[in-house]
């Protein structure tokens, strides 16, 4: 199955538990670009952090490959005329040469090709063109090391900064976020059930009065390119 196919079937589970983005974090953005600085958001998913970019009144492409993210990342995004939604990956925007000023992935980065990815934000950005990554880091998860790995193929000499984001989690939403992730069972799937088990008892084990607590820290890497 390809990177693009992956997430079908779980959008609504990523919308509903994944973890956001803090505001602090989208302030120190704020500072690192111009008011007038047009967006290209890669891998936009359900739109997690487009929707922030979208507040601030950035003109904004937000492109996605999976039809079931875009569908939601549509429903999120209806109340912005400054954006547009863009059915491409990130290494075949689709995207105008040299029309972007900065573009940003957040929890994504990992899915994408490094040098296609940077050759694709070359023919895209403008001159002096901004590259920013996002990424939400959870202690003990599979995809903390793969994803610092491809951060770190993709980035030369970023700046990075760290934000806390310590999310907590009810039961229910601790099961749909252990259900949005690539490599989760879907409830169509024969190991659903004993997946869902585990969840379970990994909720059982470390939460505290009804609630799970992960200390998660959302980092932030800036490179002009």
């Amino acid at each position: 199955m390809i990177n693009t196919e992956l997430f079908s079937g779980k959008a609504q589970k990523y919308a509903d538990a994944r973890p956001g983005y803090p505001d602090q974090a989208m302030d120190y953005i704020a500072t690192l670009v111009p008011s007038n600085a047009i967006f290209a958001d890669i891998g936009a998913g359900t739109g997690k952090f487009t929707i922030i970019l979208a507040r601030y009144g950035y003109e904004l492409f937000a492109v996605e490959p999976n039809a079931d993210m875009r569908e939601l990342l549509t429903v999120e995004l209806r109340p912005f005329n400054n954006v547009k939604i863009v059915a491409g990956t990130a290494e075949t925007t689709t995207l105008p040469d040299h029309s972007i000023d900065v573009i940003t992935c957040a929890q994504a980065l990992h899915w994408f090709e490094p040098d296609e990815f940077r050759a694709e934000c070359k023919r895209i950005g403008k001159p002096e063109y901004k590259v920013i990554g996002i990424h939400n880091v959870a202690p003990g998860e599979d995809s903390i090391l793969n994803g610092s790995q491809r951060t770190h193929d993709f980035f030369r000499d970023p700046i990075v900064r760290e934000f806390d984001n310590t999310i907590s989690y009810t039961r229910k939403n601790w099961i749909k976020y252990m259900s949005s992730h690539a490599k989760d069972p879907l409830p169509s799937d024969p190991e659903y059930s004993a997946h869902i088990d585990m969840v379970n008892a990994m909720f059982d084990r470390e939460s505290t009065d009804g609630l799970l607590i992960r200390e998660v820290v959302t980092k932030v890497y800036y490179e002009r390119c």
